[in-house]
């Protein structure tokens, strides 16, 4: 019997009785993925960093701080953030393994070390996912997670609550896009991204993508997820802004003819980051895993050439290192 959607609802226009769907329409043809890998193999890319993967670890990786109590928010690389506040942790796609892969000796490795592992968090109250790809849902990581934090919250998109629980999660709430759940006085809400879901050869757009708005009291945060430009994007600000400080991707995007609907390029972000008012806004999905056919230094030198062809600030929209913190308190009162 084939497979239909539970969730399906004829109203919204990302639901199909057979799974999900961007309401942009699909850029890819087919054939496009073997010409892709067959390009990519005959030009040897990804080319390495201009200086090598030492000396790129080096200049753009240090171990996260966890010292002190203040609100703060932590980029542990690739798309994984860890937000403090009120002495209450959130996590977001963690993805602290050495590959990005179902299997430990196969498919993207990790060229930058973890800013962190699970046994040096002190706390965490809640995990937010944002699609089930293997660089954003890792399962050892999220084993790990379950045994230190057996009682730790999950907010994932719709068709990811069956995963988590068969690994033993006991508190775990789906959501679709513009759906809300409370945690205090933390409001976390999914919403659009343009991307898709697979993790076998049989569940391809099975379970929802999104992105993540955190807003409490002192601080809108705005966490894009894994996204390809879409001018849809912008009714998350209108809806849900102004923010305090989003997360953008800048990586993952070469060759464009063939990620442009899936992941935005630099230039992309930074027309998204002026569009919603120049908030805060840090470089995500990049500095990790070679997914794509840039160099992992590629990413912040361009985002630095887009910012300045626009004539905007780069303090406002920077590539952070790796573990890097910031205090909340620098963000809201600029």
């Amino acid at each position: 019997m084939a497979w239909k959607n539970p969730w399906y609802d004829p109203a919204l226009s990302h639901h199909t009785p057979d799974g999900f769907c961007n309401p942009e329409p699909e850029l890819r043809q087919a054939g496009d993925l073997q010409r892709w890998r067959r390009e990519r193999k005959e030009q040897g890319l990804p080319k390495p960093p201009a200086q090598g993967y030492a000396q790129f670890t080096r200049q753009w990786w240090q171990p996260a701080d966890l010292s002190g109590d203040a609100d703060a928010v932590w980029w542990l690389g690739h798309a994984c953030l860890l937000l403090r506040l009120d002495g209450r942790y959130t996590l977001i796609d963690p993805a602290l393994s050495s590959r990005a892969s179902p299997l430990p000796f196969a498919g993207p490795q990790r060229k930058t070390p973890p800013a962190l592992m699970i046994e040096d968090l002190p706390g965490l109250d809640t995990v937010l996912i944002s699609h089930n790809h293997y660089d954003h849902l890792d399962r050892p990581t999220i084993k790990k997670i379950l045994r230190r934090f057996p009682q730790v919250r999950f907010v994932v998109p719709l068709g990811l609550a069956t995963w988590f629980q068969r690994l033993g999660a006991v508190n775990v709430e789906e959501l679709d896009w513009w759906q809300s759940a409370r945690a205090g006085e933390l409001t976390f809400s999914a919403v659009p991204a343009r991307h898709w879901s697979m993790r076998t050869l049989r569940d391809r757009n099975r379970s929802l993508w999104c992105g993540w708005v955190v807003k409490h009291p002192r601080f809108n945060f705005w966490f894009s997820g894994d996204s390809g430009y879409s001018d849809n994007l912008l009714e998350i600000p209108r809806r849900l802004g102004p923010f305090d400080l989003a997360a953008l991707p800048i990586g993952a995007y070469a060759p464009k003819w063939f990620m442009r609907g899936q992941h935005m390029d630099p230039d992309q972000a930074v027309s998204l980051h002026k569009a919603m008012g120049q908030p805060h806004t840090v470089a995500i999905h990049w500095g990790v895993f070679e997914l794509a056919d840039e160099s992992l230094d590629e990413p912040p030198r361009v985002l630095r050439q887009a910012m300045g062809r626009g004539g905007l600030d780069s303090d406002r929209f920077q590539a952070w290192r790796i573990g890097a913190r910031v205090l909340l308190n620098n963000i809201c009162q600029d």
